[in-house]
């Protein structure tokens, strides 16, 4: 039987939110050209291997990354309850609401930059100390079903950029399987990602903390230990994507300097590519910032990557509807 394939006029149904521009044409064609048979770029269907930074690249970043203000309402409890964590980052910023500092933290790892980072990561691998993996997802989930963004007035569930939602449909229907590869933690990505994206758990690679069996009633528990594992980011991210898939994606998303090796990475020697990094240009409907991925924009340039610009390609930012219920 032949393998199913979108036609490029086809495609039309599945990009609604895309402007006709020469990104969407990139798009467009790349894929034409790799699923039908007989062509000289033809990949079959288990080599179409698709991967997608999150924080900026499948949902909004601003002020902070999404999962930031998850682990903030946990560590402002923590200080709420011990007053001399108040005086400790990175639970005063978090008791303070001080969202520029956590902002600071974001552009300065992207720029290289980790003293405060690590001083972030500490603060969170304490936080769960000692959660089973459940309740760490169930306390995700309810918070993705009530927290707002800050100045979206939109539901942070509701934050996921509509085009990348058509994006990943449109390539599952030309058999692509889809990965979120991130440095975001794994645990809380697979909740968002399954919801908004349909991308189940089991092809979410990210950050992640140790953990341990718990004996107990009913099985046990996969507990959170309250150390590192593994931070997926960076130079991180190729050997991850190739640990956990076994192949090189022949189609990588990004947006920032820390996602130039997953971008590098993608494509067989001589094989079909494309990549793709998202530029934050829109400050009317989302926001303008280029901290962060300047080295990653001028590697596009002189390597010929396709950027894709907000305020241009796309006609729409977020869906108008609510996103897809969470579990």
């Amino acid at each position: 039987m032949a393998n199913p394939v979108v036609s490029i006029s086809e495609s039309h149904a599945f990009l609604p939110s895309w402007n006709l521009t020469a990104t969407r044409d990139a798009i467009e064609g790349f894929v034409d050209r790799i699923v039908q048979p007989g062509r000289r770029d033809f990949v079959p269907p288990a080599e179409r291997v698709a991967v997608f930074d999150t924080d900026g690249t499948l949902w909004c970043e601003q002020p902070m990354p999404i999962e930031l203000g998850f682990i903030l309402q946990r560590l402002a409890a923590m200080a709420e309850a011990a007053p001399a964590l108040r005086e400790r980052q990175p639970w005063r910023a978090a008791y303070q609401r001080d969202y520029a500092w956590l902002g600071r933290v974001v552009t300065s790892h992207y720029q290289g930059e980790d003293a405060e980072a690590k001083m972030l990561m500490a603060g969170i691998l304490q936080a769960f100390r000692g959660w089973p993996v459940e309740d760490y997802e169930r306390e995700a989930d309810a918070f993705l079903h009530h927290a707002r963004h800050p100045t979206l007035r939109r539901g942070l569930a509701e934050c996921g950029y509509q085009p990348m939602v058509e994006l990943v449909r449109y390539l599952e229907a030309n058999e692509f399987t889809c990965y979120v590869a991130a440095g975001g933690d794994r645990d809380f990505m697979r909740t968002l990602a399954q919801a908004t994206y349909g991308i189940p758990p089991e092809r979410v690679i990210g950050s992640a903390a140790a953990l341990r069996y718990r004996e107990g009633p009913q099985g046990g528990a996969v507990v959170l230990r309250g150390l590192p594992d593994v931070f997926d980011d960076g130079p991180s991210k190729p050997v991850r994507i190739w640990s956990r898939i076994g192949r090189r994606p022949i189609l990588a998303v990004g947006n920032s300097n820390a996602d130039i090796p997953m971008l590098e990475y993608a494509g067989n020697p001589g094989g079909p590519v494309l990549r793709l990094l998202v530029r934050h240009d829109d400050p009317t409907r989302e926001f303008s910032y280029g901290a962060g991925s300047e080295r990653a924009l001028a590697v596009a340039s002189r390597r010929g990557w396709t950027v894709v610009s907000i305020r241009h390609e796309w006609n729409t930012v977020f869906a108008e509807a609510p996103a897809l219920a969470l579990r």
